[in-house]
């Protein structure tokens, strides 16, 4: 079966799957699908830098951990509903996004990755040492409030729904994206820059846009894992957060638009489920990761893509022994 034939049916159980994950609460827990589809909005917005422009930050906890310290100071301190919270959050990290961008885009490959290391670090040591954030015991007891005035978030199965719809919305932000101009644009950074300037597009703006607009889909994930655990802790900032979003986007597979969420899905279920061996999640994941960068190269969606792609390669037909006698007797 082709490709994109499988797209939709698998994109239709996936969604009939999630839909109805909140009525089987003794098969699968919603609050932990809560914090995996925080990931997977995570893991493609930061594929928008990485795959699809070729630009690698080591620092995009930033936007992750700004969205969640905002939303939580809002929500905790200021009273704000908790939509509005939210979006703050989200706007606040598309505001960094753009002052980190602005400034690491300067340079190029592992001195621009390097820049955006060290403006994370810089926003990581301020959160630990502001007064409201709690610093190492975090921003505890965030009040999920109600959502419109309406729909009571206190509730799981009502706040896994907002979530999903939120996660879902923004990713098909991220698909918009990326099948648009402005996407097509991005490739073309990606795979030659200097041909890119020379046909007269303004490289440097569009570096900042992709760069806002990741980050401000990178702070509405955290945010919303502020509102799912009611704590916005210094992990959410910290450059280890960084990396676990660089996993799961090479792992999903990062030439892919979709490719990052099923990464995500795979850390976080690990994560979960080997929590009772301790620290040797990170070594079971270290060999999962190397595993799957020795077996798929292009990712896990990548290299299934590219099997599924290679079985419909129409293999050339030999020519019959007469046809071939026949064309020598006419030269």
């Amino acid at each position: 079966m082709h490709l994109r034939s499988l797209t939709w049916p698998l994109l239709i159980v996936g969604l009939l799957a999630l839909l109805a994950v909140p009525f089987f609460p003794q098969l699968v827990y919603s609050v932990f699908i809560m914090k995996t589809l925080c990931f997977v909005l995570f893991a493609c917005a930061f594929n928008l830098l990485l795959g699809h422009t070729g630009i690698l930050s080591f620092g995009h906890a930033a936007f992750f951990g700004t969205g969640a310290y905002v939303t939580g100071q809002l929500v905790k301190a200021y009273g704000v509903p908790t939509e509005l919270g939210i979006l703050a959050g989200g706007l606040v990290a598309a505001l960094l996004g753009a002052v980190i961008g602005a400034l690491a885009i300067r340079r190029s490959g592992i001195y621009l990755a390097m820049i955006t290391l060290a403006m994370s670090q810089l926003v990581f040591f301020f959160f630990l040492q502001a007064p409201f954030t709690g610093a190492e015991d975090g921003l505890q007891r965030i009040p999920r409030g109600t959502l419109l005035g309406i729909i009571d978030l206190n509730s799981d199965a009502a706040l896994y729904y907002v979530v999903l719809g939120i996660v879902g919305a923004g990713l098909w932000v991220v698909w918009r994206t990326v099948n648009s101009p402005f996407g097509q644009v991005l490739r073309a950074i990606r795979e030659h820059e200097p041909r890119a300037i020379s046909l007269g597009y303004p490289v440097a703006r569009y570096k900042v846009l992709v760069f806002t607009l990741s980050a401000g889909l990178s702070g509405i994930a955290g945010s919303l894992k502020a509102i799912i655990f009611q704590l916005a802790a210094l992990y959410d900032v910290h450059w280890h957060t960084s990396g676990d979003v660089i996993l799961m986007t090479l792992l999903g597979g990062m030439n892919t638009v979709f490719g990052p969420a099923v990464g995500a899905v795979i850390v976080s279920t690990l994560n979960h489920y080997l929590d009772p061996f301790g620290a040797w999640v990170t070594v079971i994941i270290g060999v999962v990761f190397m595993t799957c960068v020795l077996t798929f190269r292009q990712g896990v969606v990548g290299e299934l893509g590219r099997l599924l792609r290679s079985r419909h390669v129409p293999k050339p037909t030999k020519a019959p022994p007469h046809a071939s006698a026949r064309a020598d007797s006419q030269r």
